[in-house]
């Protein structure tokens, strides 16, 4: 299988359970909620995606003709040669399950690395992540009911999108992220009422655009 990338980079966690852990982040080329065009953003299933995954010519991207040979660009941009600590991954897009296959899976842990996977949910995980957290988007239908950790931006139009319908699943962590748009302040203060009133759920907030690393 060729593994098509939008970029490959190395930066803290910016989100969620993890916040904070040095990661190299595989950015997956494409999604099955939006084209990335902003074109087609009004038809979108998600209309509020705020990240370039269109095409394979970012830092690092590109077209990978193996399991391996990603596994390999991977080790190289993870910069503690010999360091002790598991190396991390984060399988990210778009939407990373349409690409990452157990092949791939293996390849990054036969190079050592510990593999995270933000998904949209829509798709039904492969055996072998260690640390999966998905992120429903609008009214599409969530496949993947299990996993660590649900990150929900919050609030979404779509009844389907509220909170409650995803408190029975079977994650350990549950996450209520504001959504950010010109109403973030308004948008940040309803999450915060909400976790306050529904200790379920954990506020995420998106460090790394607070702190204005990549």
């Amino acid at each position: 299988m060729t593994y098509s990338v939008k970029e490959i980079y190395y930066t803290l966690q910016g989100e969620g359970a993890r916040t904070g852990r040095p990661a190299v982040f595989v950015r997956f080329a494409g999604c099955n909620l939006w084209s990335g065009r902003e074109v087609h953003r009004a038809e979108a299933v998600c209309r509020f995606c705020d990240t370039e995954f269109v095409g394979t010519d970012g830092p690092g991207g590109g077209k990978f003709e193996s399991a391996e040979d990603l596994a390999a660009a991977v080790q190289r941009t993870w910069p503690h040669k010999g360091f002790s600590a598991s190396p991390y991954v984060v399988c990210t897009g778009g939407e990373p399950l349409l690409q990452l296959d157990r092949p791939a899976i293996d390849a990054l842990h036969n190079a050592g690395f510990e593999i995270g996977v933000e998904s949209n949910g829509t798709l039904a995980a492969p055996d072998g992540i260690d640390w999966l957290c998905i992120s429903p988007k609008g009214r599409a239908p969530v496949m993947q009911t299990s996993g660590d950790e649900l990150k929900l931006v919050y609030p979404q139009i779509e009844p389907e999108a509220r909170p409650e319908t995803f408190e029975q699943m079977q994650f350990e962590h549950f996450y209520l992220q504001p959504l950010d748009s010109a109403d973030l302040a308004a948008n940040t203060r309803r999450a915060v009422d909400y976790c306050l009133t529904h200790p379920k759920w954990k506020l995420s907030l998106q460090t790394h655009k607070i702190l204005g690393i990549d």
